[in-house]
């Protein structure tokens, strides 16, 4: 009995797994990450070979990449500054780029919220059929008091 609860155990979790997997969300945040990392090499590149060398440039000849320091025992462990200023400069430039994108995105989708909103209040309210049958009554009934008056 042990064994067939262990086998409607796994049934079940492979069943959940297999839903799991096959939802739009995942495939969408699969994607993501994807195009992620294709663009985090984008950016790695520009930090790496067009940003860095114009600050060293602009900070007369300094070597990001060699930028650190040796401390005096042991067997003299390299502290690499240069590398860890880089990855910091990527990741501001990767939040900035994605921020930028998020901003650029939202203000499309609001743009088209707002022509939704605007052509919904152009068109005129549809007046249900017993509203426009009782209107009707009700100007008949008006005529028919004021011929006679």
């Amino acid at each position: 009995m042990g064994d067939e609860k262990k086998k409607g155990f796994l049934a079940k979790f492979i069943g959940e797994f297999k839903e799991f997997i096959s939802r739009g969300n995942v495939l969408d945040m699969a994607v993501g990450v994807i195009v992620g990392g294709a663009f985090t090499a984008i950016i790695n590149s520009l930090v790496d070979d067009i940003l860095m060398p114009i600050i060293g440039a602009i900070l007369v000849g300094v070597n990001f990449s060699d930028l650190g320091f040796n401390f005096p025992w042991g067997n003299e462990p390299y502290i690499n500054v240069g590398s860890f200023i880089t990855a910091v400069i990527t990741f501001l430039l990767t939040a900035l780029c994605v921020f930028i994108f998020v901003k650029v995105v939202n203000a499309m989708r609001n743009l088209g919220r707002k022509h939704e909103e605007e052509a919904e209040e152009e068109k005129p309210a549809e007046i249900p059929a017993d509203i426009q049958l009782l209107t009707e009554i009700r100007d008949l009934l008006l005529e028919q008091k004021n011929k006679e008056v």
